[in-house]
């Protein structure tokens, strides 16, 4: 029999490395925000190999997980349902299991990044540029599919990522046109950059920001600002950092895993500055 609504519920965050997760203080202040005292929400470090294990081992204590690299492609088969938008991309971030059993998943980046964005004052561009062509550039895809109009220029490394990213445009029905990495400079001069690629990445491009920029959406929280972040917002332009992509798409999590809502974004922001800070 599925536990109450008032029984003690768990919660969790899957990945490899996990270390350096902040779900379990993003969740943990919803949590004291929404009176939900009898939630808990851990970490627990798991990879490929180990996951359908987890899954068999979990109890009707269990409302959801998290997930993060390299469990978003691989928990897929250990699902009965995944949304639209988890098949859109081929990534599941979000488990909710239902009081009658059913495991489902979701993912909660792509609105995330939208919702991010949104909150920014960009609800519309004319087009767009993606820096990288890794799990997270599909995600950005899926998001421009929503808020740009025209054209995406993906900056890549090499042809088989090019070929890639041209394969989730037609998949997304986004318009990709495909650039080496060794022109990423001009990426710059897009309406919205966003940069998906890892720590110390971009840094070189930060000398390349153009007089007046306009948006950029670089999704690292740390180490924060990048300097690449740091230079454009020196320039004057907008700047969407990771931690903002980080608490929106926790924010959707809350609610599905809950079933309360509305999830307290600020109070959840304000306790992930406040962990980065400590970092």
């Amino acid at each position: 029999m599925p536990p109450r609504a008032t029984d003690a519920r768990r919660a969790a965050v899957l990945g490899s490395p996990i270390a350096h997760s902040l779900s379990p203080v993003l969740h943990r202040a919803a949590y004291a925000e929404l009176g939900l005292t009898d939630w808990s929400y851990d970490r627990f470090e798991i990879d490929e190999a180990g996951l359908p294990s987890f899954f068999e081992g979990l109890g009707p204590e269990w409302a959801g997980l998290s997930l993060t690299m390299p469990l978003k492609r691989a928990v897929i088969p250990l699902l009965d349902e995944i949304s639209d938008t988890a098949a859109s991309v081929e990534a599941v971030n979000t488990v909710v299991f239902t009081a009658d059993g059913r495991r489902v998943g979701d993912n909660t980046d792509v609105p995330g990044m939208v919702a991010a964005l949104r909150e920014h004052g960009v609800e519309q561009v004319g087009s767009a540029a993606i820096l990288g062509a890794g799990a997270t550039a599909s995600s950005a895809l899926a998001a421009l599919a929503r808020v740009c109009t025209g054209e995406v220029v993906a900056y890549v490394r090499s042809e088989a990522r090019a070929a890639e990213m041209r394969e989730w445009g037609e998949r997304l029905d986004v318009e990709v046109r495909t650039a080496d990495w060794t022109d990423a400079g001009q990426a710059l001069e897009a309406p919205l950059v966003i940069a998906t690629t890892p720590a110390w990445t971009t840094d070189a491009l930060a000398d390349a920001v153009p007089g007046r920029p306009a948006t950029l959406f670089d999704v690292l929280y740390d180490p924060w600002p990048t300097p690449l972040a740091a230079r454009w917002a020196m320039a004057g332009g907008a700047v969407v950092g990771g931690l903002d992509l980080l608490v929106h798409q926790a924010v959707l999590q809350v609610e599905q895993m809950t079933g309360h809502g509305p999830a307290p974004l600020h109070a959840m922001r304000e306790a992930g500055e406040k962990a980065l800070a400590a970092r």
